[in-house]
């Protein structure tokens, strides 16, 4: 007999903004703790020392966060010229130093060649696996890697403001699996000045932003309420991205079985990805073909 699962079986999002000093896990385990949800995920880590958008999945919207985590995110951060650090932002030890100071126009011109596709190395303190391990647990032992570059999307990075002639003030728009710290090292570089990041701030992520989410000082004091289910956001939303088609009641029955169910007109063309919904609700995600979705995933 099976066991039964502790907790209870709620769906939805929680946008958190979340604070600097704590990791996307430990809020992620606060969330799921607090709602008393069976299941619990985040779409899209933050650095324990950056702060904004953590957007959790709880329950049945543990499905669509594969679709923020592919979504465009938007980050505002400040980096400090002069000195290149361990980590690449100020958490870590400064290993070099440098003088020379750009002008703004230096740093404008020098930003062309950071947008659009790039090519970027992780910092050797991530998540990136090495060999089934995590590059920061191999950092901390003072192993130095050669991590292989990856492709971003980099759709908008400008310069917002120049606090002091050792800082400047960016904002970027990027695709998945960008790292900011990254960008700031990189940027501080090619500027011959070196960089690392002073402080970052997500603050939208797909469909969710800074502005809408609860801090976790109410998340502490509305626990087990009624009020924290407030909060929580239609798992609907991490599928914005997708066409949504309205199915037929016959076709809701068949998709919630795993086969294909009949759908409604749509601008989806054959062979998109979409998601079919019954009276507003999400049935399934899967490919669209001649008036039928084909099922990938299942919603309950």
């Amino acid at each position: 007999m099976a066991r039964a699962k502790k907790g209870r079986a709620i769906s939805g999002w929680l946008v958190v903004d979340k604070p600097a000093g704590i990791t996307s896990t430990a809020v992620v385990n606060k969330v799921k703790w607090a709602m008393d949800a069976q299941k619990a995920g985040h779409a899209g880590t933050l650095d324990p020392a950056a702060t904004g958008v953590l957007a959790i999945a709880l329950g049945e919207a543990t499905k669509t966060v594969p679709y923020i985590t592919d979504a465009l995110k938007c980050y505002r951060f400040v980096v400090n010229l002069g000195a290149a650090t361990t980590t690449d932002d100020a958490e870590g030890e400064v290993i070099a130093r440098e003088a020379a100071r750009p002008s703004d126009a230096q740093i404008e011109a020098a930003l062309v060649g950071f947008r659009g596709d790039i090519e970027q190395v992780p910092p050797q303190f991530s998540a990136v696996k090495v060999e089934g391990e995590r590059a920061y647990d191999l950092a901390r032992e003072g192993e130095a890697m050669i991590l292989a570059a990856r492709p971003l999307w980099v759709e908008r990075l400008q310069l917002i403001a120049r606090p002091s002639v050792d800082q400047v003030e960016l904002e970027m728009v990027c695709g998945k699996g960008g790292y900011v710290r990254s960008i700031a090292r990189d940027l501080g570089e090619v500027l011959g000045c070196l960089g690392h990041v002073a402080w970052l701030r997500r603050e939208w992520s797909g469909p969710f932003t800074a502005g809408e989410g609860i801090s976790i000082e109410e998340i502490d004091r509305l626990a087990k309420t009624g009020e924290l289910d407030a909060w929580l956001k239609p798992l609907e939303l991490g599928l914005a991205d997708l066409p949504e088609l309205p199915c037929t009641p016959e076709g809701a029955v068949r998709l919630k079985n795993g086969n294909p169910g009949m759908v409604l007109t749509s601008s989806a063309s054959y062979g998109d990805e979409a998601w079919a919904s019954y009276q507003g609700r999400a049935v399934a995600v899967g490919v669209y073909k001649a008036g039928e979705l084909h099922p990938s995933r299942v919603f309950n």
